[in-house]
């Protein structure tokens, strides 16, 4: 295994990659990424170690998603056993994939109580779905610091685990490793990660731009609710198709992985 360093405007060719690759198979990626979303929803509804649960999976199914990219990508239909790739590789990658899950889930939970800690649970409720959000107290300094505090501390956790999984599975790595090279990787290539998120950014906002002049060209504002949310589904799956090219160009190819 070899680190890559990328210019920055790699970053614009994920993004190009992602949503060119998700409509090679649009209905298979967006199944799965439904598929995806509902078991993480299900999971984290069960009481008392319902989020653990669903935190314990995420990276498991990612790698589930990004095995999927690869799929489409070779022209093939990726089915739904794929979001269970990281489970179905033996004995090792299962338990690596499980450890990977209990360390994320764990470091999850700390952010968040850390949060809860700032704004007594405000913001905690209404990540986690157990409350709905108001103007009057999404404007709460308290509120704020809560959010800012739980964004600061996921930032570097998403970066341990954002090539983990896959070098987990794809170059055998312990989870140890996996998660320093994630680390290093991220940190190396900063740039090329920069202009991803802008990308994306810039996509998401042209997205709602384009999605609410249609809806005021046809006088009904109320369109606009009934077309976003799909429309933001859909541009999450594309999302999690781009992430497969983030760890394709910044590691040498393990076995099978070659997407070009």
């Amino acid at each position: 295994m070899k680190l890559n360093l990328v210019q920055a405007q790699v970053g614009v060719r994920w993004v190009k990659l992602g949503i060119r690759t998700f409509f090679r198979q649009p209905l298979a990626l967006a199944g799965l990424f439904f598929m995806f979303m509902a078991a993480m929803t299900v999971a984290s509804q069960i009481p008392i170690v319902g989020v653990a649960l669903a935190m314990t999976l995420l990276p498991a199914a990612t790698l589930g998603l990004m095995s999927a990219t690869l799929e489409a990508n070779r022209g093939r239909f990726p089915m739904p056993a794929m979001l269970l790739a990281g489970f179905r590789a033996g004995r090792p990658k299962a338990r690596a994939m499980f450890i990977l899950g209990g360390l994320y889930a764990m470091g999850f939970l700390a952010a968040m109580g850390v949060s809860w800690l700032v704004d007594g649970g405000a913001f905690a409720s209404i990540y986690l779905g157990g409350a709905a959000p108001t103007r009057e107290m999404m404007l709460e300094p308290d509120f704020q610091a809560a959010m800012w505090t739980f964004i600061g501390l996921h930032l570097p956790l998403s970066l341990l685990f954002w090539h983990a999984p896959a070098l987990v599975y794809w170059h055998e790595l312990s989870p140890a490793k996996s998660l320093f090279f994630s680390l290093v990787a991220c940190l190396r290539n900063f740039w090329a990660f920069a202009v991803f998120a802008i990308m994306w950014l810039a996509v998401l906002v042209f997205s709602v731009a384009c999605v609410t002049a249609v809806g005021a060209l046809l006088g009904n504002p109320g369109l606009v609710g009934d077309i976003l949310f799909p429309v933001l589904l859909i541009m999450a799956a594309m999302f999690f198709t781009s992430l497969y090219f983030t760890f394709q160009d910044c590691f040498d190819p393990g076995a099978g992985t070659a997407a070009r």
